[in-house]
């Protein structure tokens, strides 16, 4: 009997409602769905429920034999699925059943298209599951009782604006969703599509799911039947798995609607024992980069579950991939603490971040590409994350090029090593020619590239746009050098722990003194030896002064008159904002001043005799190579003036 006196009724949490209106009047191209997501709720209640019963038995003394039982009333038009694992306390209801506990509520909202299939596939990247019940019901109603605690709780809904809540006495251990299908989903209170639809869904879930016989469908107190193998998916050997069984699988695991992209199933037996099935998602989830969300993969010791979210067998950069970690070797009461201390946790850690970058590398490029523009800029923290993997890190990650002119294009650092050493060979053969060799993914080039003079050149940069029009390339370009274009915004700080790649070492175009290798003959380094002593360049040192380091030839530029060069060891203006976005305070530091004497500015300099014109002209071209490299003018007034006055003197 409903004990009044706990009634309550509450509003939904303002996201909640919205997506329960979503659900209720948009989402139908995929309504089955509600029972893959309740079977995987259940079997999550009951997992949790097994490891607490490790430290207490006698929260599963009632009731010790795990399932999942699905009932059905064609005459009433219900649907039940009932579990008999952890339950929840009326607190617990309120919290799970009227809000969306996940981060990126506010993303998901925005990101809706109104295209109800697109629509659908951003739901499980929430974990809203629950909620799809309302696709197919007029009401649900939920009887839960936390093991352990002596009254249970009565939740209801209709998905409107509210739910209600009270106390009810004398209920099992476990949950009990009940759907009272709408008019148009009477097809799910049908023994035989419930039982086709679970065999599609719930075939890898660990516990069994059980239904009446097939001949007393109609007789709701026959007897049960298993209607799944209840084996876990990943201890059955790999020949004996379909691919539609991995893929609704990492549904179950991830709660995602879409299909993975790649998956890895292996078992290690020796001096550990483990068996791992990791997979790579084919989308970001919202809460990517929060460093700090649940993350990791689920952990069973000898098929027990332990942990949702098992951070300390897979690194931080990969915190995308989804799965489950199996071990012989944990102790069953293992914690986060422990876990973090172990050497057998560590040992498995290495193993598996080794199995998740060869997944990645076994990939075609077609495959890649968008699971690189998914994960690339996480991968790319590996670099600084991970140094026992930096070579394998370096080989997946991808780069704009100025191969390339599609900036949607991506070269991997291998095809750069290939078209460096092809373009060195038909030099050396044939005089050179006039376009590379666009497809290189089956070029050897490796030897080569160890044995040959070239750098990887690349160029740091705020866009696309402005790493192509920089004048750091001109040279590159007139010689028919490529050159990376980086423009991510930690590509400066992971560049930094990167020195070469099989043998060929990085080199920033922007930064230091050029070294254009064989490309440059030894006559003309001798002529820019000479020239780096002319007045010209001595006098345009006298007018900037201590605002830079030195004034130079520069043997990078053949269009533009000047440009700024950092340092070996300078901060480029990335990790200057990055720094700076810490509260850090960054070195100071000079840059060189690169001037192109064959510039007809330049040249107009060497003959100017107005000393006060030709600092206005110097401090010009000075403001202008700053902004080329994406910085601001120190004194936009003062440059603006300088111009203007140019501007009325070649006017008149």
């Amino acid at each position: 009997m409903t004990d009044q006196a706990t009634a309550e009724t509450r509003g939904f949490q303002t996201e909640a409602r919205k997506l329960l209106q979503l659900m209720i009047n948009s989402l139908y191209s995929n309504r089955e769905i509600f029972l893959r997501e309740l079977i995987s709720n259940a079997s999550d209640a009951i997992d949790r429920l097994r490891f607490e019963s490790l430290k207490d038995t006698s929260l599963i003394a009632d009731d010790p034999e795990f399932k999942i039982l699905v009932e059905f009333d064609k005459d009433a038009g219900t649907v039940a699925v009932v579990d008999n694992g952890i339950g929840m306390s009326r607190d617990e209801a309120v919290a799970n059943l009227g809000t969306i506990a996940k981060s990126g509520t506010e993303e998901f909202f925005g990101a809706l298209t109104g295209d109800e299939q697109k629509d659908s596939a951003l739901i499980g990247q929430f974990g809203v599951g629950f909620y799809s019940s309302f696709i197919v019901a007029r009401e649900v109603e939920v009887l839960t009782r936390r093991a352990g605690d002596e009254t249970g709780t009565r939740w209801t809904s209709t998905g409107e604006e509210a739910f209600s809540v009270e106390e009810r006495a004398e209920v099992p251990r476990g949950t009990r969703v009940v759907l009272t299908l709408k008019d148009d989903a009477k097809e799910f209170a049908e023994g035989f599509r419930l039982r086709s639809v679970l065999r599609k869904y719930s075939d890898h879930v660990g516990v069994p799911v059980m239904m009446t016989k097939e001949d007393g469908d109609d007789d709701q107190e026959g007897e049960l039947e298993a209607v799944n193998s209840a084996k876990a998916l990943w201890t059955r050997p790999r020949s004996d798995v379909s691919e539609d069984e991995y893929k609704e699988f990492y549904k179950h695991v991830s709660h995602d609607f879409e299909d993975p992209v790649v998956w890895s199933h292996n078992k290690v037996e020796g001096k550990l024992e483990y068996t791992s099935l990791l997979y790579v998602p084919k989308r970001a989830p919202f809460d990517l980069w929060n460093r700090d969300a649940p993350r990791g993969l689920k952990l069973y010791v000898q098929r027990v579950f332990i942990m949702d979210d098992a951070e300390a067998f897979l690194p931080l950069y990969l915190r995308f991939v989804r799965g489950v970690v199996d071990s012989s070797d944990l102790p069953l009461n293992v914690s986060r603490e422990l876990l973090q201390q172990d050497d057998r946790t560590r040992t498995i850690k290495n193993a598996l971040t080794k199995r998740v970058l060869d997944m990645l590398a076994k990939m075609d490029a077609e495959e890649y590409g968008p699971v690189w523009d998914e994960f690339g800029l996480v991968l790319k923290e590996g670099m600084g994350e991970d140094f026992a993997n930096k070579e394998q890190l370096l080989g997946l990650i991808r780069f704009a090029s100025t191969h390339d002119a599609d900036p949607a294009q991506r070269t991997s650092l291998k095809d750069y090593v290939a078209r460096m050493n092809a373009d060195e060979a038909s030099s050396g053969s044939d005089g050179g020619s006039d376009e590379p060799e666009a497809d290189t993914d089956e070029s050897d080039g490796d030897e080569e590239a160890k044995q040959g003079h070239g750098k990887i050149y690349y160029l740091i940069a705020d866009s696309d746009a402005a790493a192509r029009s920089s004048p750091h390339l001109e040279a590159f370009r007139a010689r028919g050098i490529e050159v990376l274009l980086l423009t991510d915004r930690i590509d400066e700080w992971w560049m930094s722990f990167a020195d070469e790649f099989d043998g060929v070492k990085f080199q920033d175009v922007a930064r230091g003194e050029l070294d254009l290798g064989d490309v440059e003959s030894t006559e003309s380094k001798d002529d820019e030896a000479e020239s780096d002593d002319e007045p010209l360049l001595k006098r345009i040192g006298d007018v900037l002064g201590d605002q830079v380091e030195s004034v130079r030839r520069s043997r990078r530029l053949t269009d533009s008159p000047a440009c700024l060069v950092l340092g070996e060891d300078d901060l480029g203006i990335q990790m200057r904002r990055i720094m700076e976005a810490t509260g850090q305070a960054a070195p100071d530091s000079k840059p060189h001043f690169e001037v192109n004497l064959t510039h007809p500015l330049v040249e107009r300099l060497e003959d100017e005799p107005d000393e006060d014109r030709f600092g206005d002209l110097v401090s010009i071209l000075f403001d202008q190579a700053s902004l080329a490299e994406g910085n601001t003018v120190a004194e936009p007034g003062a440059y603006v003036q300088r111009v203007n006055k140019l501007l009325v003197d070649l006017l008149r």
